[in-house]
């Protein structure tokens, strides 16, 4: 089975009561056990509103894990740290947003993850972290990353 790292960046602990008419109401915790229950992979959830934090996870993920989905939340707009660390990972990389994030401010249209990313999943709520784990899970045993 493949390990899945999925990755939460800032503010998504506050999903289901943080603007819902932009979020939904699924809280964190309703999209992790989503996510668990497709049972393509086995799953390490994790939420930070910590950029250093998201960084060292994501070093974690090298060698470990077979792929990363990753909602960088706001540090899509602003994380070059996230970025280079995302660039030493050698595996498949989902980029999520539940908002279409290019029908928003136009400080959110540009994304610095998106650069690395092997897929982009914007605007389909949270039913993006199931298709990204589908897509990865697809992909995982020609991944060789363990």
């Amino acid at each position: 089975m493949a390990e899945i790292t999925i990755l939460n960046g800032p503010n998504l602990n506050l999903l289901g009561q943080r603007q819902p008419e932009i979020y939904g109401r699924e809280t964190l915790a309703d999209v992790e056990a989503s996510c668990r229950a497709l049972d393509l992979a086995a799953i390490t959830f994790r939420q930070s509103n910590h950029e250093g934090q998201l960084v060292d996870w994501i070093q974690e993920a090298r060698g470990a894990a077979d792929g990363i989905v990753i909602n960088p939340g706001a540090y899509s707009h602003t994380s070059i740290a996230i970025l280079d660390a995302l660039n030493t990972y050698e595996g498949p990389v989902v980029e999520v947003h539940i908002s279409n994030i290019h029908r928003r401010e136009a400080f959110r249209h540009h994304s610095y993850v998106s650069a690395r990313a092997d897929a982009v999943i914007a605007g389909l709520g949270t039913e993006g972290y199931r298709a990204a784990l589908r897509w990865i899970a697809g992909r995982a045993p020609a991944s060789g990353m363990r």
